[in-house]
């Protein structure tokens, strides 16, 4: 039976869900606060990782939290705050990062990464678009022996999932990099990953929708939601009243505050993550994580993006220029005579990634409601998962079978 739809959030997931609607023969509507341009759909790494199968809520991750809380460039930052919110997630994420927990995620959060990634190449090969991607892999690059043991223990985690992981040594690594001119011991080259550039992706993706028929509704905020007997009945902007046979959440970090009207508690923070483009040439051509100083660098098309930090700090979009700093000076640090200039760092921009507190989206039906499907909480994740994410909410709402074993990802959780 054919439905119409509301999404609300016109971001990856929004848009990835919307497109799989489409296939079933849904009628859909996306309602988003911007103008389809902006957040952290447009500024994230571009990563297609089925190589980050662990978990943000992995053991040891509570003190180093603690310790970097005083230390303004560090990589993982936690702003403590008496908030009702922040610390019931803050203990739920306590209670996740726990090595049976962790165990339990790694096949289910490498499964939908790689049905993610295919999925990925499927909408490429269909000749209905023309975007920037490229299976190169990712080269997990460490300048000392200490991290480059833990990555390679990593690593072989990787290969007992079935992934190909190879342990290299700089002079290897430099073959495969001849003119980056890497300042490292040596990297973890994860073969799976693959990347793109999401400013390229995603007005091609919008458009592509808009032939189809999808209706936008762009710089509206949806102000209530009301439910009758179970059942969302009608959706209040700041613009107009609207109605639907099955509503998505897909708002990212601000999924809770519409939650919350439904007498829902789902336990999100936004983890602000940061990003400087270099438009010039860099002779990278291959994505790394630069591990000890937890950046991100993609090369993009036109221009190379180092990307990192993860601030849980509350919802806000103010830039931090002792992070922006560190990021360039880990370019610096490891790229051997790559300086990113003040106007670059000037340009700098920001998004908010949906944390939830084991790592694990959020993706299916509440008890609660029963024609809302939520699909938020994919934190680092969220440009990886966004087709596998569409892709499992349209099966929910077409009422199949779905690909993958939604328990892991239900919304009701405990933790």
């Amino acid at each position: 039976m054919n439905k119409n739809v509301i999404i609300i959030g016109g971001g990856i997931i929004g848009l990835s869900t919307a497109y799989y609607l489409l296939e079933e023969g849904h009628q859909v509507t996306i309602i988003d606060k911007s103008n389809f341009s902006s957040g952290a759909s447009y500024v994230n790494a571009g990563y297609i990782t089925p190589s980050h199968f662990i978990p943000l809520a992995a053991p040891g991750m509570i003190n180093k939290g603690i310790k970097w809380m005083f230390n303004p460039t560090s990589p993982f930052y936690i702003k403590p705050r008496l908030n009702a919110d922040f610390l019931k997630w803050t203990w739920a994420f306590k209670k996740s990062a726990t090595a049976s927990k962790v165990e339990k995620a790694i096949p289910v959060i490498k499964a939908i990464n790689i049905l993610s990634r295919d999925l990925y190449e499927a909408i490429k090969a269909s000749n209905a678009f023309n975007f920037h991607y490229e299976r190169k892999g990712l080269l997990m690059c460490y300048q000392s022996d200490k991290v480059g043991e833990a990555e390679w223990k990593i690593g072989k985690r990787g290969i007992e999932e079935g992934l190909g992981v190879k342990n290299l040594t700089k002079k290897e690594v430099d073959v495969l990099e001849p003119n980056a001119n890497l300042n490292i011991k040596g990297a973890i080259y994860f073969d799976s990953d693959a990347h793109m550039t999401p400013t390229d992706f995603m007005p091609e993706m919008v458009k592509y929708l808009k032939t189809k028929g999808v209706i936008f509704y762009a710089n509206e905020d949806v102000k209530d939601i009301e439910v009758t007997n179970g059942t969302v009945s009608k959706i209040i902007t700041n613009k107009q009243e609207l109605k639907a046979d099955e509503v998505v959440l897909a708002a990212g970090s601000w999924s809770p505050l519409l939650t919350k009207k439904l007498g829902l508690q789902i336990p999100i923070q936004a983890g602000k993550g940061y990003r400087i483009n270099v438009n010039r040439e860099t002779g990278i051509t291959i994505p790394a994580i630069l591990c000890e100083a937890k950046v991100a660098v993609t090369p993009m098309q036109g221009f190379t993006r180092f990307a990192g930090t993860m601030e849980i700090a509350g919802i806000n979009h103010n830039i931090n220029p002792i992070r922006v700093q560190t990021i360039a000076n880990a370019a610096k640090n490891y790229y051997t005579n790559l300086n990113i200039s003040e106007v670059e760092k000037e340009a700098a921009d920001c998004g908010l990634r949906p944390c939830s507190p084991d790592g694990l989206p959020y993706i299916g039906k509440s008890s609660k409601c029963t024609n809302l499907t939520i699909a938020t909480g994919h934190a680092m994740m969220g440009w990886s998962l966004g087709p596998a994410t569409g892709k499992l909410v349209s099966e929910i709402i077409s009422e199949k079978k779905t690909t993958l074993d939604l328990s892991p990802f239900n919304p009701d959780r405990k933790f």
